[in-house]
């Protein structure tokens, strides 16, 4: 899973420049899956620059997370964005419901964005790598996931 990853940022680091044309929408609404459920909301604060808020559920509990990030042009692919960014995040788990938990987190993300040309709908696709403070907690790779969403 990491080398397949690994791949994938370098293809679009590869293929991609520095200065993006921007996005062809503003504001975008949608679902995540991933080990879990999700839902996500983004929106443009600049032609390259978006704030996402992100919330997943599972059997654990639910996690809100707010992301910063950067877009670039994948060239060659009409509709398509690279993106990088940060954020952090609040998670309020029950582990085996005997312990109730609240954490906090810094998240890092990566990932891909593609805007159909001709519906508003847009498909995404990205890896959140997270280190969550607190007793026994730590680094996690498992965030992320395979999004679509409805744009504005």
């Amino acid at each position: 899973m990491k080398k397949i990853f690994f791949l994938f940022v370098l293809f679009i680091c590869v293929n991609s420049t520095i200065e993006a044309q921007g996005t062809t929408y503003k504001t975008a609404l949608g679902l995540i899956v991933w080990n879990g459920y999700g839902a996500s909301f983004k929106t443009f604060i600049t032609e390259k620059n978006a704030i996402e808020i992100k919330g997943y559920f599972d059997r654990n509990g639910t996690r809100l997370t707010g992301l910063y990030e950067f877009h670039g042009e994948v060239v060659g692919i009409d509709g398509m964005l690279w993106y990088a960014g940060a954020g952090a995040h609040l998670g309020f788990y029950n582990f085996g419901g005997k312990q109730s938990s609240t954490f906090a987190g810094i998240d890092g993300v990566v990932g891909i964005d593609y805007k159909l040309d001709s519906a508003p709908i847009d498909f995404f696709l990205d890896w959140q790598p997270t280190y969550e403070f607190g007793l026994s907690r730590g680094a996690y790779v498992s965030w992320g996931g395979l999004g679509i969403r409805y744009t504005f």
